[in-house]
């Protein structure tokens, strides 16, 4: 319940119910046939407002707007300085900041005094969320110094999950992935760009899988579809590996 806005309202409410078994493990079934997700960048997220003096688009004094104020704080975001691959924690994948949405302003005359942008920071053993915050808070700092405003630009963070990684031999990954194989199908193990729910049942101690299901095209597109004639295979290899971890 509640998975693909972000707010994953039905984990919370069984991970805060007292009354309900704590899992060792979970394994979420993503489609998918030819590999297991057992890993995941995480995020950080905030909605960042910036100031401006308002005013008239045909007046005779110029004033640099909020729109002018946010575009230049997107170049400076854009052009961060990210580090790349860090080879020593074995996670394979880079961290990523990217602005995702941008609102304010309306009609022609006014120019606007305030606009609220998004930015998503995927998140790496190597660069945190308090690494992400660093960042954005630098860029944010800069631009006040650049284009003072009458209030300072105000960054609100959202969410925050950590990235996580399994070992092929860790569990829940090393049963899955033993029950594909010995079904006859060639899986590989892999650790995902976007964030999922396996992040935040990270942020609880809880080790997952994010992935491995029926074949699909257009995942998550108006034209999602799936091939529903595999979920018996799938249906065996979950079945083999929750009896392997229940029998060991």
């Amino acid at each position: 319940m509640d998975e693909h806005t972000g707010g994953f309202g039905g984990a919370r409410a069984y991970l805060t119910d007292r009354a309900a078994p704590r899992p060792a493990g979970v394994m979420i079934g993503y489609p998918g046939m030819d590999e297991v997700v057992v890993g995941g960048r995480g995020l950080w997220r905030a909605v960042i407002a910036v100031h401006a003096p308002s005013g008239h688009s045909g007046s005779s004094k110029t004033v640099i707007g909020a729109i002018t104020c946010a575009a230049h704080l997107v170049r400076l975001l854009d052009t961060a300085e990210l580090p790349g691959v860090d080879d020593g924690s074995g996670f394979p994948l880079a961290p990523k900041l990217s602005v995702t949405a941008f609102h304010g302003g309306q009609g022609f005359s006014v120019t606007p005094d305030r606009v609220d942008i998004n930015v998503d920071v995927r998140t790496t053993p190597g660069f945190d969320a308090h690494d992400a915050e660093t960042l954005v808070r630098k860029a944010v700092a800069e631009l006040d110094a650049e284009l003072p405003a009458p209030a300072p630009t105000e960054v609100t963070p959202v969410a925050a999950w950590p990235p996580f990684r399994l070992t092929e031999d860790e569990q829940p990954a090393a049963a899955l992935l033993e029950a594909a194989t010995a079904a006859g199908l060639m899986v590989r193990a892999k650790t995902a760009g976007p964030s999922n729910i396996g992040n935040l049942l990270a942020g609880e101690g809880i080790a997952a899988t994010a992935g491995f299901g029926v074949p699909y095209e257009g995942l998550h597109g108006i034209d999602e579809r799936a091939h529903l004639a595999e979920l018996p295979a799938a249906y065996a290899v979950y079945q083999k590996a929750v009896l392997d971890l229940l029998g060991g």
